[in-house]
């Protein structure tokens, strides 16, 4: 089988040598933007506290940092493997509304790569929802749709969280999916709220499945901050989620991040410890050794230095906008995560 080597980049797409022939390279990236909101304090939505009045002094100043925050960010992500201009495709959570990512498309770090919006809004009681950016010149989208989590807690009381949003198209010839997900909090014990992810889990798995009943072969990525590692129940049960890309059986799926999770690689700190809870899941078109059509490639955890703090108790960890209500001038208490698809250049 071939092999396939990075070498270099040329205007945005990310060549690489494939034996004797040259291969394109595509970067699908998810990434949490730690509470997007806009200054606005919407009706029925409870996001006082990202307003100018409220606790944390939200403040158009401070929206406008948090933008410039964000698009550098995002305009670096996998540039230690020579991609430039911000992934062809951008899964994100914890976005306030569709405005804010047109704001963030429309940053002078992004505008050129002509970033378009993909975003329903969802029932999340904070407001909080799910998005997909994507750029053109990589990916036309033919559909979208959200897929709503119906939650009761123990009183059978509905608790409203973040849809699930499913978009499919094309990229660069070749039919693709992508699931964008930000799962229930481990809010109130991990124990407690693992059914609700289970649950986000199941709700994942249903969409893919019934993607791959219409196409067995379909390529379909499914990524988000699912607030379990990739060991965990909702992830190796739930939605199938298995480790190794060349072992896997019947129905499941290729956890990308599996083998970084193993080797002690995390993309946030949640108390004190150190977690993957940010995935991209593949479906098994997208994995094998033959690069004739596009496949996985390499998996990242983008946490390059300026994205962490610099020193005191929490260094190392995500630089992040707020701690508590103390403005931080941070980007994440995430880091962004991504892969690398490969295809030969006939």
């Amino acid at each position: 089988m071939r092999r396939i080597f990075l070498i270099s980049m040329l205007v945005g797409v990310v060549w690489v040598a494939a034996g004797q022939s040259q291969a394109k390279v595509g970067l699908i990236a998810f990434y949490n933007l730690e509470n997007l909101f806009d200054t606005i304090d919407t009706p029925g939505v409870l996001d006082e506290e990202f307003t100018p009045e409220g606790p944390n002094k939200w403040t158009g100043s401070r929206y406008l940092e948090k933008l410039d925050n964000m698009a550098m960010a995002i305009s670096r992500i996998g540039e230690d493997d020579g991609w430039s201009g911000g992934p062809a495709i951008l899964g994100v959570s914890e976005i306030e509304n569709r405005s804010v990512l047109e704001d963030l498309a429309a940053h002078p770090l992004l505008k050129a790569s002509n970033y378009q919006v993909v975003h329903f809004d969802s029932p999340d009681r904070r407001g909080v929802d799910v998005g997909l950016l994507y750029r053109p010149r990589f990916f036309r989208v033919t559909s979208a749709d959200s897929y709503e989590l119906v939650l009761q807690n123990e009183r059978g009381e509905r608790i409203y969280t973040r849809d699930q949003l499913l978009v499919s198209g094309v990229f660069d010839g070749e039919p693709m999916h992508f699931i964008v997900g930000h799962w229930p909090s481990r809010s109130g014990g991990e124990a407690t709220t693992k059914p609700r992810r289970n649950a986000a889990a199941a709700l994942s798995r249903h969409i893919t499945d019934s993607l791959l009943t219409a196409d067995p072969a379909a390529k379909i990525f499914i990524m988000g901050d699912l607030n379990d590692d990739p060991s965990d129940e909702s992830l190796r049960k739930y939605l199938r989620a298995a480790p190794k890309a060349h072992k896997l059986k019947e129905g499941e799926l290729f956890n990308a991040m599996y083998p970084l999770y193993k080797k002690g690689i995390g993309s946030l700190n949640y108390r004190d410890g150190l977690n993957l809870f940010d995935q991209i899941i593949l479906s098994p078109a997208l994995t094998g050794k033959d690069y004739s059509s596009w496949k996985f490639l390499k998996a990242r955890v983008f946490n390059s230095a300026f994205l962490m703090q610099k020193d005191g108790q929490y260094k190392g960890y995500p630089l992040r906008s707020f701690a508590g209500t103390v403005w931080q001038g941070g980007f994440s208490d995430h880091f962004p995560v991504y892969v690398l698809i490969a295809k030969e250049n006939r």
